[in-house]
């Protein structure tokens, strides 16, 4: 990735605001204000600190998580100002003991003297490994920690659960997230159509997001659009000009009957089906006269083989006479694996009786609340879907609610500080920390390894022991085949520094998905993963230990 030698004062106008205009400065927890004012009233405020933010264990009870949701935090910090009217509301918010230089010191806040490095979004990250070190005057990066956890939690979430959803659909199958009308509220449907992307998904069906985002649209109509008609009465415009503009059908309703007919009595089809819903017909019939390049129908709002099949192949016959080649069908309810089997046989049926090429490839596409476990059924049981539709069990990450990524203080003035608690699994790794992944000769990741600032990086080919940071039994030497460094520059701080470049979306999806690809598949699977390891240096190794036993308070018996 290529870095830019401009800092945050000169880029400030050139990086657009949060997405959502909710991320403002406000978006916070109260005890970052009162700790921001007990740290000015202490004269604190300006010492410099260093956070840590990371999570503890993977979701979804899998062995990886996707990183995503860094842009929007670079957002926030390039556009990070109080206004008047939120320094008014902050005043009438604390206590009225507060004195007046507080509010004149929030009015001189940004984040022009805060350093942000972070690994790259996209990436797949494993527990304990800082996703972000945050480093600055402790009054403002502790004002970034709620809306730091609040861009980066959900979204590294959403991108996790999509990323899963791909690997069980497997690389050929589209994948489309249908989620928006269940999604937790407007900005969690907006977000979740864009991390959704960024972990495998190829289309939404959210207008706003393509807009905002450049994703691609996919949709086609409800049942209430079938059921809306009643009969081929109905349908007023007739016409409808080949696709070459050579000619013009004009009574389409009637060349669709003419096929319906004839497949209908077509001895290969003939038993399948007796007579279809009419109404469905005149629905389908508009619909393709409407959209005759785009015509997908949604084929289960009476009965999918005796109606919804004959139907739309009716009418792509009749758009196939006319030069247009209708897309496929929906499935949104019944037995998927079956009804697309059976959908398929008789798509080849068609293409056998009628002679109409490639019509036994025609799309099928299946909705209907679709998660992992039904998409791990449906290849075990063995089925013809080419695209899936997805919503509720993606946008709300319905198996597991909440990442957990927290927010330490490892530094402050150059002293390391440790954070202990008797859950190991929630002591925190101190110090200002370098993070390293390392690579085996068959080019899959091996382990990420942290170090103290200032120890000298991995070196390929170069032995390095890598240790459990808390259990003194897991250790293991590594002789790498390549060494990258994970934390990159994206906020430097000064305007002498270099940062890195934000990349467009689909660079960061497609970033996400080599990393996958990348990883060995024991990693990443959906049943018994392997988990990843993380470690630590030797030196570093000792130096929590040390400071953990310092730190700790000595007990006396009595």
């Amino acid at each position: 990735m290529e870095a830019k030698a401009n800092g945050p004062k000169e880029e400030e106008s050139r990086i657009d605001p949060p997405t959502n205009p909710m991320v403002t400065p406000l978006l916070s927890d109260l005890y970052q204000f009162t700790m921001a004012y007990a740290y000015w009233k202490a004269r604190k405020h300006n010492e410099r600190a260093v956070f840590d933010l990371y999570f503890r264990k993977n979701p979804f009870g899998g062995e990886f998580t996707v990183f995503a949701g860094l842009e929007e935090c670079i957002r926030l910090i390039a556009n990070f100002k109080f206004t008047e009217e939120e320094i008014a509301f902050i005043r009438a918010s604390l206590p009225e003991t507060c004195e007046d230089g507080f509010y004149d010191y929030l009015r001189g806040i940004d984040c022009s003297d805060v350093e942000v490095y972070a690994v790259p979004e996209g990436y797949v990250v494993f527990p304990k490994v800082p996703l972000l070190r945050v480093e600055g005057p402790i009054a403002v990066v502790q004002l970034l920690e709620t809306p730091f956890l609040n861009l980066i939690n959900y979204a590294s979430l959403v991108a996790t659960n999509a990323a899963r959803h791909r690997s069980i659909a497997g690389k050929s199958k589209l994948l489309l997230e249908f989620g928006l009308r269940r999604a937790q509220g407007p900005d969690g449907g907006i977000g979740a159509s864009k991390y959704s992307y960024i972990g495998g998904f190829d289309a939404t069906s959210n207008v706003e997001a393509g807009r905002l985002f450049g994703i691609p649209l996919r949709g086609t109509h409800s049942h209430a659009f079938v059921s809306s008609f009643m009969s081929l009465d109905e349908i007023m415009e007739k016409s409808l000009q080949s696709s070459d503009g050579s000619s013009t059908c004009e009574d389409f309703v009637s060349l669709v009957q003419a096929w319906l007919s004839k497949i209908k009595w077509s001895h290969l089809s003939h038993g399948i089906f007796g007579e279809t819903n009419q109404s469905e017909l005149a629905a389908f019939t508009s619909y393709a006269l409407a959209f005759p390049n785009n015509f997908l129908a949604l084929v289960d709002t009476y009965d999918v083989m005796r109606s919804g099949v004959p139907n739309f192949c009716a009418v792509a016959l009749a758009l196939n006479d006319l030069g247009y080649k209708a897309v496929g069908i929906r499935l949104d309810s019944g037995d998927l694996a079956y009804l697309s089997c059976e959908a398929r046989k008789f798509f080849h049926i068609i293409e056998k009786e009628f002679g109409v090429s490639n019509f036994g490839k025609m799309g099928i596409t299946a909705s209907n609340d679709l998660n992992e476990e039904t998409l791990d059924a449906l290849n075990k049981q063995g089925h013809e879907v080419d695209a899936f539709g997805i919503g509720t069990n993606l946008v709300t990450c319905y198996a597991q609610p909440a990442l957990g990524c927290v927010f330490k203080l490892v530094e402050i003035n150059n002293q390391p500080r440790i954070k202990l608690s008797e859950d190991v699994s929630k002591v925190s790794i101190p110090c200002k920390k370098r993070c390293y992944r390392l690579y085996g000769k068959e080019g899959y990741p091996l382990v990420d390894i942290m170090t103290g600032e200032n120890e000298p990086p991995p070196k390929m080919a170069e032995r390095i022991l890598c240790r459990h940071p808390f259990n003194e039994s897991k250790r293991a030497y590594v002789v790498p085949r390549h060494v990258e460094e994970l934390l990159k520059c994206f906020w430097p701080g000064s305007p002498d520094k270099a940062r890195e470049e934000l990349p467009p979306l689909m660079q960061i999806r497609d970033r996400c998905i080599k990393q996958l690809q990348q990883m060995r598949p024991d990693h990443v699977r959906r049943l018994n993963p392997t988990p990843y390891k993380v470690s630590v240096s030797a030196k570093l190794y000792d130096f929590i230990h040390f400071l953990w036993l310092n730190e700790a308070p000595v007990g006396e018996l009595q």
